[in-house]
């Protein structure tokens, strides 16, 4: 299957502290990518080196197979960026901003712009800088789909966004990506978005990529394991952060209940009272990051 991203051995830093590490990963054709990570993991700066604004100290990322520091014109029109904030230039109106941004797309498709719109009651001649962070948003994603990339890169998409606003952002996304084959790349501190729309999920630790697997086998295998012990167990492999709640241990894994068993046995548990639990993806997380 076809790469659209390929970052190789990237390490980078800020100053002397150390943000990532030989972190390698690629995302295929017509794939929705989602990226999680605890704040100050460097979400936001892996993707301003996918876009050419930072150099890492090592490695390399290609987009369309080409080296992120010396993309052509031609690959650049095939990427639609969304970074923090949704939207700029916010002194133009409804009209006069998809105007302006049809200059650089070669095959600007105006009509998917004014199709979303229409969901947001406001008139052409409406100034961005008068609308909601919501109705911004959206304006933002219309001036994506009208673009047409090939390559969609969104940083911390829902944003700022109410329940509704989201749902509408996430309904859009998913519809338009599975009808134009279209590969994405993306960020969200709202977890519960991500699990609607993602293929895979990479979970970034501090330095490293935790986990990068598709988000159905996260959802599927991953789970929480509540138990009583008078005895305080080790956490060892295949358990994720075992830790006492209340009058309670637990502890995660992906491995099936009874190795769960027979590793907390062997680590010194005296086991009563085991309860299995299906996660959501945002519990996943935390299985997977820990709480702090």
């Amino acid at each position: 299957m076809e790469k659209i991203i390929q970052c190789e051995n990237i390490t980078h830093y800020y100053g002397k502290k150390l943000i990532y590490e030989h972190l390698s990963f690629d995302v295929s054709k017509g794939k929705i990518l989602g990226l999680l990570g605890k704040n100050g993991t460097g979400k936001t700066t892996i993707i301003n080196i996918l876009t050419g604004y930072l150099k890492p100290r090592e490695g390399v990322c290609r987009i369309f197979g080409e080296d992120m520091a010396h993309l052509s014109p031609a690959t650049k029109s095939r990427i639609g960026l969304l970074l923090e904030g949704h939207i700029q230039h916010s002194y133009f109106n409804v009209q006069q901003i998809e105007k302006y941004y049809s200059r650089f797309f070669p095959s600007w498709k105006r009509e998917a712009y004014y199709e979303l719109l229409k969901k947001l009651q406001v008139t052409p001649t409406q100034k961005i800088s008068t609308m909601s962070c919501g109705q911004r948003s959206q304006v933002a994603l219309g001036l994506l789909f009208a673009q047409d990339p090939d390559l969609l890169i969104l940083d911390d998409f829902s944003m700022g966004l109410d329940p509704g606003y989201r749902r509408l952002f996430v309904e859009y996304l998913r519809e338009y990506i599975s009808a134009e084959n279209k590969t994405v790349f993306l960020t969200s501190h709202i977890i519960q978005d991500m699990e609607l729309l993602i293929d895979d999920c990479i979970i970034l630790d501090y330095g490293k990529i935790l986990l990068h697997e598709p988000t159905s086998y996260i959802m599927d295998q991953f789970r929480r394991f509540n138990f009583q012990s008078d005895k305080e167990p080790m956490t060892d492999n295949p358990l994720w952060h075992t830790e006492k709640i209340g009058d309670h241990w637990e502890t995660y894994s992906f491995a099936p209940t009874d190795e769960v068993v027979r590793t907390l046995k062997r680590n010194g548990a005296d086991i009563h009272n085991l309860t299995e639990t299906k996660l959501s993806l945002e519990d996943a997380f935390i299985g997977l990051t820990g709480k702090y």
